[in-house]
C-alpha cells in the first residue's frame, strides 16, 4: 500500500474512530446513570409506583372533588395538601377552566400552564388519567390528572406532578463528560494511528540512513532489507541499485588499478629487454669485442632488429592507448568482405609461406558480401591474429585457414590454425592487455602481448564481437563478426 493511501486511510480513521468510541462512551454513561434500555422502556411502571406512594392523599383529594369541589379553591386546604405531597417530592396544581389557581412551590415559580394537558370540553367528573413524563424547567415530572366540576359548573382539574430527578444537571454533567471523553479519545486515537503510520515510514528511513552511513565509510558489502511496494520501497530499491552499482564500480576500479600496475610492469619488462640488448651490443662494439667485419655487421644487425622491435612495441602501445581513450579515428565504409579477404589472403600467403605455414581462404559466399568496416583497421585485426598463429605454430606442416560465413545481419570471419592450442583455463585471458600464454614472456616466441587486445578493441569499435575456440594439441580458432551493410 502506498504512503499516500496509508495517510488517507489514517485521516479517515482519525475522523470515524473517535466518533464511534465517543458514541459508545455516551451510551455507557447513559446506561450507568439512567439505567438500561429496558428500564427506560418500562418507565410507566415507575410512574405508577411513585404515584402509589401518595395514593391515600390522592384519595382524599378525589373525595373532596366529589363532595366539596369548591374546597379545592381553598388556599389553606391546598397548602396543607402541598405540604403532605412534598414528602414524596410531588407538587399539586389546580386549574379552573384554563387558569391555574394554585401551583405548588415545588416548581419554583415556573409557568407550568403551557406544560399541562389541554382542557377537555366533555370531561367527566372524577376522570383520572396518567400522562407521559413532561419536562418542566430542567426536571422531568410524572403527571396524574383528575377532572371534576366546581359547584358553579366550571370545569376543574387537579394535577399531581412527581419529580423524577434533576435531568438538566445530569445533561450538563453528561455533556462535560462527553467533551472530555471525546478529547481524550481523539488524543489517544491520533497518537496510536500517528505512531503506526510514522513507524512504517521512519523505520525504513532509519535503515536507509544507516546504509548511507555505511557507504560513506566505504562499506559496500551489505544487503539492504526489502520493504513493501510503496514509495519507501521504491526508494530502497533505487538505493540498493546504487549500492550494487557503486560496488561494481569500486571492484572495476580495483581491477583497473591492478591492470594498470600489471601494464606498467609488462611495459617495463618489454621495453627493458630490447634496450638491454641494444646496450649490450653497443658496449661490445665500444669495447672492441666486435673485432672483425663479420662480428661488427652481426652486432649492428642485431641492434637494428632490437630497435625495430622497440619501435614496433611503442607503436602498438600508442595505438592501444588511442583505442582505450577512443581517440583513434575510424574511416567506416561499405566494402565487399569476400573480395577483401581474398586480397588479404593472397598478400599474407607469401609471408606465412616463408615461415613454413600454409594459408588458405575458404567461403561458400558467391555474391558480394557488403559490410561496414574500416579497411586499414580490419586488416590490422586479421594480421594480428595470423601473426599470432604463426608465432605459436609448433608443427612442421602448419596451416592457417580463413573461413567466411554470413547470416542476415552479420558476417563471421574464422581464422583457424593447427598449432599447439591453448589450455581451457587460459582461454578467458587471451584478449587481456599484455597477456601471453608463455608465462616467461620470451620475446622470441611471443610478441608484445598487445596484438589480440588491440584486435578486440577494433572489433568492438566496429560493433562486432570476438571470441576464441581452442582444443589443446589440435589448434585454435579466433572468430569475430561484422555488421552487414
Amino acid at each position: 500500500m502506498s504512503i499516500k493511501m496509508r495517510l488517507l486511510l489514517s485521516y479517515i480513521a482519525m475522523l470515524i474512530i473517535p466518533l464511534i468510541l465517543t458514541f459508545g462512551v455516551g451510551v455507557g454513561i447513559i446506561k450507568i446513570n439512567v439505567g438500561s434500555i429496558q428500564n427506560i422502556a418500562t418507565i410507566g411502571e415507575t410512574e405508577k409506583n411513585l404515584l402509589s406512594e401518595g395514593a391515600k392523599i390522592f384519595t382524599d383529594i378525589k373525595l373532596t372533588a366529589t363532595k366539596n369541589p369548591d374546597q379545592l379553591k381553598n388556599m389553606e386546604y391546598l397548602r396543607g395538601m402541598d405540604q403532605k405531597l412534598s414528602i414524596i417530592n410531588t407538587g399539586i396544581v389546580v386549574r379552573q377552566n384554563n387558569t391555574v389557581i394554585y401551583a405548588s412551590n415545588l416548581f419554583n415559580g415556573e409557568n407550568i400552564t403551557e406544560y399541562l394537558p389541554k382542557v377537555r370540553h366533555h370531561q367527566k367528573d372524577n376522570h383520572e388519567e396518567i400522562h407521559d413524563p413532561e419536562f418542566i424547567g430542567n426536571h422531568l415530572y410524572l403527571i396524574k390528572q383528575l377532572d371534576f366540576h366546581f359547584r358553579d359548573g366550571q370545569s376543574g382539574s387537579v394535577f399531581l406532578l412527581t419529580s423524577v430527578g434533576p435531568i438538566g444537571q445530569f445533561a450538563y454533567k453528561l455533556m462535560i463528560t462527553m467533551i472530555i471523553a471525546f478529547v481524550l479519545i481523539i488524543i489517544f486515537t491520533n497518537g496510536i494511528l500517528t505512531y503506526i503510520v510514522s513507524r512504517s515510514i521512519v523505520k525504513p528511513l532509519k535503515s536507509l540512513k544507516k546504509a548511507a552511513e555505511q557507504i560513506k565509510e566505504g562499506n559496500l558489502n551489505f544487503v539492504l532489507e526489502s520493504y513493501p511496494r510503496d514509495e519507501i520501497g521504491e526508494l530502497a530499491g533505487a538505493f540498493e541499485g546504487m549500492r550494487l552499482q557503486l560496488k561494481t564500480s569500486v571492484e572495476q576500479q580495483i581491477q583497473y588499478e591492478n591492470n594498470r600496475k600489471e601494464l606498467i610492469s609488462s611495459i617495463s619488462h618489454d621495453l627493458k629487454t630490447p634496450i638491454t640488448a641494444i646496450k649490450g651490443y653497443v658496449e661490445g662494439i665500444m669495447d672492441g669485442v666486435a673485432d672483425s667485419q663479420e662480428k661488427m655487421e652481426r652486432y649492428i644487425k642485431t641492434i637494428s632488429l632490437k630497435a625495430n622491435d622497440l619501435d614496433e612495441l611503442i607503436d602498438q602501445l600508442f595505438l592501444f592507448s588511442k583505442l582505450d581513450l577512443k581517440k583513434l579515428p575510424f574511416n567506416f565504409e561499405e566494402i565487399d568482405l569476400h573480395a577483401y579477404l581474398l586480397d588479404c589472403a593472397e598478400e599474407m600467403e607469401f609471408d606465412t609461406g616463408r615461415s613454413g605455414v600454409a594459408l588458405q581462404y575458404h567461403t561458400e559466399v558467391k555474391d558480394p558480401l557488403m559490410v561496414i568496416a574500416d579497411r586499414e583497421q580490419l586488416k590490422r585485426v586479421i594480421m594480428n591474429v595470423v601473426e599470432n598463429a604463426v608465432k605459436y605454430m609448433n608443427r612442421e606442416n602448419g596451416t592457417i585457414d580463413i573461413y567466411l560465413t554470413a547470416s542476415q545481419t552479420t558476417a563471421t570471419i574464422k581464422i583457424k590454425d593447427n598449432g599447439q592450442g591453448i589450455p581451457r583455463h587460459l582461454l578467458p585471458f587471451i584478449f587481456d592487455t599484455f597477456y601471453r600464454t608463455d608465462a616467461s614472456r620470451n620475446s622470441s616466441t611471443g610478441g608484445s602481448g598487445l596484438g589480440l587486445a588491440i584486435s578486440k578493441r577494433i572489433v568492438e569499435e566496429h560493433g562486432g564481437r570476438i571470441w576464441v575456440e581452442s582444443i589443446e594439441g589440435e589448434g585454435t580458432s579466433i572468430l569475430f563478426t561484422l555488421k552487414r551493410a
